[in-house]
């Protein structure tokens, strides 16, 4: 559940704290007053893209901060385990983000950096939106479809269908590709024999090819020490080499010896250094005999190494990519044998695959069968319950032209809002009132199913009349036994329902405009006012009498 909320220049919202209970929560306010701003502060926390244009003017940064409870973490520490991202404290989750006007946005989850992806993915984990323009989405097939699979819990049958019937998909693509390929000159199968057998030479594999290149790095290194032992023995040794000069200028340090035995101990040096250099040009050149080259083994190498670093470059960078291009090679080739063979092949395996679908597809139509009379009558219920007492509504299995990734069969919500009117499909008769109270129902069946813990509902009252208020009221409590609701309202006989109740109002007195946001469900006489604001004069003793009536029944 959502424990706290704080929100800092947001639109017109400087700064708020707002702690929350469990249960139903109603957001209430006049019209333009700014209550859009709260749901937007959970849009924001939920994941949903935002621009710079909501930071409140003058202010530096949008900041909006929240504390989440979980009776069970490990699901949710799974998923922040796949991002990187610290688990949650205590069954605690603190998500946070800013939006500073010029710099960077920045999001944290339990103090972790994270991407706008993951927290959208967190997002799924812990609230679900139901706004003004869910009730239009009744109208499509998908959506009728999507209600009914998640009322009958069947999910496990679509999942087995959809493997069965992307297999077959997938061997219809790969036969029109085959039929649709002309046969190779022989020009072109003598090309792709070549490069196959190049292809085939390396020995392809991930062992393979770290030992070519190793190998053919220790042999270029090779080569190189023993071009450098030569040089340098040669520089040494050689015929013009440094020993033989020096050698050249001990027998002029031997002269001037002869001339001034003082200097002696020069000479003697001179001629201990002539012979470290020849010992150092010996070494250096039994060193290079060290070195083992063979030419014929390193030309070897070098083929073998243009060979695949041309493969790499050809067909895409990478052993997996080479791995591919070298299987369709063989395949094109094997093809070219016979292809009238390969299509009987694929043709049979088609058969196959279409007859596992067709048996997959049978049993979700079955069971989407049996679930549709039930959520029929449970839907039915809850929609007279909402005004309709003679209204009928039915869900109708039908038939496709031919199998799709949802299975082979749809489903139609039919309904008549009144007694004694044929059944037809719901954008042929329902009004958006209608349409808003079969959403309500049908959201209420299947609240139970939703594992989700915080339901937000924006005006989904909306084009539903007074008379029903209350039980819309009392179907928002009843969600709330399984679930944290919130609710924007302009309904009082919603309001009163409410175990907490927020008020959102916007001050305009001042220079400038200001929205607050404040819990009034502790202060009965505040939470009277403005249930008699809804009611139509706060000031009106009627009003006031009539509020005083609805809270407490609520």
């Amino acid at each position: 559940m959502l424990q706290s909320l704080r929100i800092r220049n947001l639109a017109l919202l400087e700064e708020v704290a707002l702690e929350f209970e469990p249960g139903f929560t109603a957001v209430t306010g006049e019209t333009g007053a700014g209550k859009s701003i709260l749901l937007g502060a959970l849009s924001l926390l939920a994941g949903e893209r935002a621009d710079k244009t909501i930071v409140r003017q003058g202010a530096p940064a949008c900041e909006v901060e929240a504390a989440l409870w979980f009776k069970n973490t490990k699901p949710l520490d799974a998923l922040l385990a796949e991002f990187d991202l610290p688990a949650c404290d205590d069954g605690v989750l603190i998500l946070k983000r800013s939006l500073p006007r010029e710099k960077a946005p920045r999001i944290t989850v339990n103090g972790g950096l994270a991407t706008l992806a993951a927290l959208q993915r967190i997002g799924e984990r812990w609230i679900d939106f139901h706004g003004p323009s869910e009730p239009r989405r009744l109208l499509k097939e998908s959506c009728q479809l999507e209600l009914l699979d998640l009322f009958g819990r069947t999910g496990g049958q679509l999942a087995a269908y959809q493997e069965k019937y992307y297999a077959w998909r997938g061997l219809r693509d790969e036969r029109e590709r085959v039929a649709q390929e002309t046969r190779l000159s022989a020009d072109q199968i003598s090309f792709l024999e070549t490069q196959l057998a190049r292809l085939d030479a390396l020995e392809l594999a991930a062992e393979a090819v770290e030992t070519l290149e190793r190998d053919f790095q220790r042999q270029n290194s090779a080569r190189e020490l023993l071009e450098l032992a030569a040089a340098l023995s040669e520089g040494l040794n050689g015929e013009e080499g440094a020993t033989a000069r020096v050698a050249a200028l001990v027998r002029e340090a031997r002269r001037l010896e002869a001339l001034d035995p003082a200097s002696k101990a020069l000479a003697d040096r001179l001629a201990a250094a002539s012979v470290e250099l020849s010992d150092l040009g010996a070494e250096f050149e039994s060193l290079g005999g060290e070195y083992q080259f063979d030419p014929e083994q390193a030309e070897a190498l070098q083929e073998k190494m243009d060979t695949w670093l041309e493969a790499r470059r050809k067909h895409g960078g990478d052993l997996p990519s080479v791995l591919a291009a070298r299987d369709e090679m063989r395949r094109r080739l094997e093809i070219q044998g016979d292809i009238e063979g390969a299509l009987a092949k694929l043709d049979q395996a088609i058969a196959d695959a279409a007859r596992e679908m067709t048996k997959a597809a049978s049993a979700l139509r079955l069971a989407r069968e049996k679930v549709a009379k039930e959520l029929a009558k449970a839907a039915a219920k809850g929609i007279a319950q909402l005004g309709f007492r003679k209204a009928d509504f039915q869900v109708k299995i039908v038939s496709l032209a031919g199998p799709g990734p949802a299975g082979d069969c749809g489903c139609e919500f039919l309904f008549s809002p009144n007694v004694g009117e044929a059944v037809l499909p719901l954008n042929r008769v329902a009004s958006s009132g209608e349409l808003a109270r079969v959403m309500l129902a049908l959201k209420t069946v299947l609240a139970g199913l939703d594992g989700v813990p915080v339901l937000v509902f924006d005006e989904v009252d909306a084009n539903v009349g007074g008379e029903i208020g209350r039980v819309v009221g009392e179907k928002m409590a009843g969600l709330a036994g399984g679930h944290q609701v919130f609710c924007v309202t302009h309904l009082p006989q919603v309001a009163a329902q409410a175990a907490s109740h927020l008020v959102v109002t916007k001050d305009q007195s001042k220079e400038r405009v200001q929205v607050r946001i404040e819990a009034i469900h502790e202060n009965r006489k505040a939470r009277v006012s403005e249930l008699a604001r809804m009611l139509g004069d706060r000031a009106a003793k009627s009003a006031l009498a009539h509020a005083e009536e609805l809270l407490g029944k609520g």
